[in-house]
């Protein structure tokens, strides 16, 4: 039990040595030998715990997406009894809460430019993270519009690309000027004009 505590401790102790390296480098620029030397470890002991450098991307991309992607295996089935307003806010707040954890909005930004090149490692991943977050998305607006909730005139799948395309773009901002730019706030007035009964959910004006 002790030497799998501390297995786990020094996987950790990579991963953040990776969000670092790979925030400051791109998955490109980092080496092995870096996020070996930033970790505290042997490049041999790194190498016991990720053997290629694909094995750590792979590990910080689950990381950073770990409670967007189990919000969307618990509700990818849009339960019927579900208001999709509660999903809609729901998916928001996974989405939003990155600016909690700086190190992965940094990251997030820096494998996202990277990742468009077809031969990148992780643009697969990347691909089918928007795939499926659009998909999720559209069928919110589509359960919104059936319901007469929805005061956009434009189609629910449009209305998915932009609103992450909002996200997206707010948490890239909000890298350069994070006193300016709130991302939750704006992402919940942008929401509120689509479907009004969000608007519910915004702090009184002036507050």
């Amino acid at each position: 039990m002790a030497q799998y505590a501390k297995t786990a401790e020094v996987r950790r102790g990579i991963i953040a040595a990776c969000l670092s390296a790979f925030g400051d480098s791109g998955f490109h620029g980092a080496s092995m030998a870096e996020i070996a030397r930033r970790a505290g470890i042997s490049h041999t002991g790194l190498l016991h715990h990720f053997p290629r450098k694909e094995d750590l991307l792979t590990a910080v991309l689950d990381l950073q997406d770990e409670r967007s992607a189990a919000y969307l295996r618990t509700h990818s089935a849009l339960a019927a009894d579900a208001d999709p307003l509660d999903m809609l806010r729901g998916m928001a707040e996974t989405l939003v809460d990155r600016d909690r954890h700086v190190g992965l909005v940094e990251l997030g930004a820096v494998l996202t430019g990277e990742a468009t090149a077809p031969g990148h490692p992780a643009h697969a991943y990347f691909a089918q993270r928007y795939r499926n977050v659009r998909g999720f998305m559209t069928r919110l607006f589509d359960r919104l519009h059936e319901e007469g909730r929805l005061s956009s005139p434009l189609p629910p799948a449009s209305l998915a690309a932009i609103t992450i395309a909002v996200m997206d773009g707010l948490h890239t901002q909000w890298l350069f000027d994070r006193e300016a730019v709130d991302v939750e706030e704006t992402v919940q007035s942008f929401l509120a004009t689509l479907a009004p009964e969000l608007a519910k959910d915004l702090p009184p004006s002036g507050s």
